[in-house]
């Protein structure tokens, strides 16, 4: 079992759901890097999902895109930002998992990166933009530095794709609860229940909600469907507000979806 699975696990055997922030990484200078990720681990987080700056953001809503834009502005990239972890590595005591796109990872070189990210604390990928089907690219390397290469499962995915995309999926499996891009949102699909225990016919390991997941009540609505919840855009507009009561009301919310559930 991988350090990323194994983090989830102990949280839902403490009888609470799995709470993953995503932060944009340079966001507000790669100087405020380190004191958000120690702040997040200190407030009990589980993982977090570090997101790194790309020129094409595809899978991005209107919060996390301006974030993106503003870290490449102050001279973000997945070499800089992998560089900065690694300056306080010792001090990170939970699983990072970095959310970037294919193309950098190629630029950089896929063995090297695979190197460098382990170094820098990375125990899970996340790549929205490739395809089950190409995973091979980069799987190998990733396998040999033993990070978890994450696979998201949408709304809309038939019988066959969402047992491929369960087998494949490492660490955990990522539920995307909207059909869209990420933001935050008033509602959700009302048969999101049924899709959740339909993934849960095709693998045991830890299945997230993730997808404009913003509130607290909806923290808890969601988290009680599988083994938690990943929070983006939210955080990311709290951290640019230095509202960390907000941050704090979400990570909390975790907690009473496990005692709901």
């Amino acid at each position: 079992m991988s350090r990323l699975t194994q983090a989830i696990e102990n949280v839902t055997a403490q009888g609470d759901k799995a709470f993953i922030p995503y932060i944009m990484a340079g966001d507000g200078g790669l100087e405020t890097l380190k004191p958000t990720i120690l702040t997040l681990q200190k407030l009990g987080v589980t993982a977090i999902e570090i997101g790194i700056p790309f020129t094409d953001p595809v899978a991005d809503g209107p919060t996390i895109e301006e974030a993106g834009y503003r870290a490449l502005q102050a001279g973000a990239s997945l070499r800089t930002v992998l560089e900065e972890l690694q300056t306080f590595r010792d001090d990170i005591t939970v699983p990072l998992v970095a959310m970037t796109y294919l193309n950098p990872i190629l630029a950089f070189g896929v063995e090297l990166f695979a190197i460098e990210a382990k170094e820098a604390g990375i125990e899970g990928l996340i790549v929205p933009d490739m395809p089950l089907e190409e995973s091979a690219i980069i799987h190998d390397a990733l396998r040999v530095a033993e990070i978890d290469l994450v696979q998201l499962v949408s709304l809309t995915s038939p019988a066959e794709r969402i047992a491929k995309i369960t087998a494949a999926s490492e660490g955990f499996v990522y539920a995307v609860t909207v059909n869209g891009i990420t933001g935050a949102r008033q509602a959700f699909h009302e048969e999101l229940s049924a899709h959740f225990n339909n993934l849960a016919t095709y693998t045991t390991k830890p299945i997230l909600a993730g997808f404009g997941i913003s509130t607290p009540a909806q923290v808890e609505q969601l988290g009680q469907l599988g083994s938690g919840v990943i929070v983006g855009s939210k955080i990311v507009d709290a951290l640019t507000k230095n509202d960390w009561a907000t941050i704090e009301a979400l990570i909390a919310a975790s907690k009473q979806s496990a005692l709901r559930a």
